[in-house]
């Protein structure tokens, strides 16, 4: 085997590691999706979102949510995921009781 063709099968190989590495960092995602009611009974679905940070939820809040997920998460009152919150294990689904403020954010329980 010539010099050249290691020289590009183990380019290939750190190439190739370093998109597997990246595929599993920052950028994972949760497999299925999240679907939400808001308070004008629009449905709004969001596909595979990013397992880190703080998601937004409609400006005006959801009423009821829907992990259909592969992963657990908790909604938030607060546009900034601080503060009390509800757990919503994968494949299941929350609404706020009546005269309740709604769900405004969510994050991933990883």
């Amino acid at each position: 085997m010539s010099v050249h063709r290691r020289l590009t099968i183990a380019t290939g190989a750190v190439l190739l590691s370093l998109a597997v590495s990246g595929c599993s960092g920052l950028g994972r995602s949760m497999v299925g999706t999240v679907s939400y009611e808001t308070a004008h009974d629009i449905e709004v679905t969001v596909t595979s979102p990013v397992v880190r940070g703080c998601h937004r939820l409609s400006p005006g809040g959801a009423t009821r949510v829907r992990n259909a997920t592969l992963v657990d998460m908790r909604l938030f009152r607060t546009r900034d995921c601080r503060g009390p919150n509800i757990y919503v294990a994968t494949r299941t689904s929350d609404q706020i009781a009546p005269g309740t403020l709604p769900w405004r954010s969510y994050s991933v329980v990883h």
